[in-house]
């Protein structure tokens, strides 16, 4: 296939918080994943070293919390100060320790070095609550909330410039549930206390891709809000842990623009286009597994099976090729995407899986590493001539869906010259090759590769067969076919 690059032509330059985090009180991303007080892996603060030393070599650029369905019957000022109770988690049902809260969490994020993005409580909280929860954070010293903050030992306000308000308040099995014209009042009133508070925050507020539902929100509340907050799960898999194998993950990638494309257009017939951006803040591939958390009766019915989500034979090439051609999505779609939380960060569908020896990278760590690290930061124009296509069968409906086999997107950089192109090859079995035009003839090039041995190949404890590896650096010559292998998510750099 042949590309054309017109670095002269820009989509626009990304926000590197496409490439955000989230993690959420389910199962052990918090207990036992990022904090494990006691474990000789952790530091003094009780945070896993390892679990740190990896999220800071991905950059992590913000990182939502605490949910998340946990959120809509969260109460924060229980998890803060120091006589803390534990506390009957609604969502989940078990038991919170609140051992870790918003301080904690603010710790954690000055040592990874991001920006934190709090959820707040729109299901069993109310508009009033959120904003203490503000003021504790963000005022100086005024109001007992900050001067409650300064007790607990922060003299310096955390600073929190990103709050949403509510998580998924759409779905009838999330607490605190709203309908569409609950919900457009209550965010209104709920963003005029939170910014009559600070009036520097970014607010967020749950919506999906329901005209009626978004048309009702922004109605109310537009002129509050800087991001609407979007979430996907293509392989859904709450109640039945059969995650699709590659080629159905393959089928899927031809929906990933669909929300985009539909939010984009209701804020552009809205005039909003230019003040709200989209913070794509929940997406995976895997939906998490926690069946029957409304009717069983039984520990052995509704929580052991969460532990399916930690099988690390899940997580595949599958998972690799559809974040990569997801965070494609994302940089063709800068001008509007200005935000995406990959769900969750660690264990559950997470890019790390903690062990009480250390951790196993998954492959969809890699891709983070690939994309942070060796990409640019300004999309430009591409143009593929006769691009590859491929029948891809989703099993689990009998539908075959035809995709293009590779997933390009070209980027430069705003500081120094080069160019850096994601190419994903979705094909499971065929290699397809790229030339580049106009040609390169001069230019060093080089090619950094995820991948594995087979489409179903992982990473486990003791087991590591798919990594990043840096290709030899060539001269690149008119012409010249730069080979992407079967499977593969490619970063080819040009200087």
């Amino acid at each position: 296939m042949k590309l054309r690059i017109n670095t002269d032509r820009i989509i626009g330059k990304r926000d590197p918080m496409i490439y955000g985090q989230f993690i959420e009180h389910f199962h052990r991303q918090i207990y036992g994943g990022v904090y494990e007080p006691g474990s000789p892996l952790s530091d003094e603060d009780g945070f896993r070293r390892d679990v740190l030393d990896a999220l800071r070599k991905i950059r992590v650029p913000v990182l939502r919390w605490p949910g998340g369905c946990f959120v809509s019957a969260y109460h924060w000022k229980e998890a803060v100060g120091r006589e803390r109770k534990p506390s009957f988690d609604k969502a989940w049902r078990v038991e919170d320790p609140n051992t870790f809260g918003t301080d904690e969490y603010i710790k954690m994020c000055r040592k990874i070095g991001c920006a934190p993005y709090i959820c707040t409580n729109a299901g069993s909280g109310s508009a009033e609550e959120m904003s203490d929860w503000v003021e504790y954070c963000n005022l100086e010293n005024e109001g007992r909330y900050a001067k409650w903050r300064i007790e607990n030992g922060s003299a310096t306000p955390h600073a929190v410039r990103y709050w949403s308000i509510g998580n998924e308040n759409y779905l009838g099995g999330e607490i605190g549930a709203k309908t569409k014209e609950e919900w457009g009042r209550l965010v209104e009133e709920s963003a005029k206390m939170m910014k009559r508070v600070d009036p520097s925050i970014e607010l967020s507020a749950a919506a999906l891709s329901d005209v009626e539902w978004n048309v009702n929100l922004l109605k109310h509340a537009g002129r509050f809000l800087r991001w609407i907050s979007v979430h996907s799960y293509w392989d859904g898999l709450w109640q039945e842990n059969a995650p699709a194998d590659y080629e159905t993950c393959m089928a899927y990638t031809k929906t990933l623009p669909d929300t985009i494309q539909k939010v984009r257009g209701l804020l552009t017939a809205m005039g909003l286009e230019k003040q709200i951006r989209i913070a794509y803040d929940e997406w995976n591939l895997r939906g998490w597994h926690h069946p029957k958390v409304d009717t069983a009766l039984t520990e052995e019915e509704y929580l052991q099976p969460r532990d399916k989500n930690d099988l690390n034979a899940t997580y595949t090439m599958a998972d690799a090729v559809f974040a990569a051609c997801f965070l494609n999505m994302c940089l063709r779609n800068c001008d509007i995407v200005g935000m995406a939380n990959y769900a969750p960060v660690v264990n559950t569908r997470g890019l790390i899986f903690t062990h009480p020896e250390g951790i196993v990278l998954r492959s969809t760590y890699h891709v983070f590493d690939l994309f942070v690290n060796y990409m640019g930061d300004v999309a430009v124009d591409g143009f593929a001539e006769d691009p590859p296509v491929m029948n891809a069968l989703n099993r689990k409906t009998g539908e075959t869906a035809m995709v293009d086999a590779l997933d390009i997107v070209a980027t430069r950089w705003s500081d120094r010259d080069g160019i850096a192109i994601s190419a994903v090859n979705k094909d499971p079995a065929s290699v397809h090759t790229l030339v580049l035009e106009p040609a390169y003839a001069g230019h060093r090039v080089r090619i950094f590769t995820v991948n594995g041995p087979s489409p179903d190949a992982f990473n486990d404890i003791g087991r590591e067969e798919i990594s990043l590896c840096a290709g030899e650096p060539l001269v690149y010559e008119e012409g010249m076919e730069l080979r992407l292998a079967p499977h593969s998510v490619n970063v080819i750099q040009l200087s």
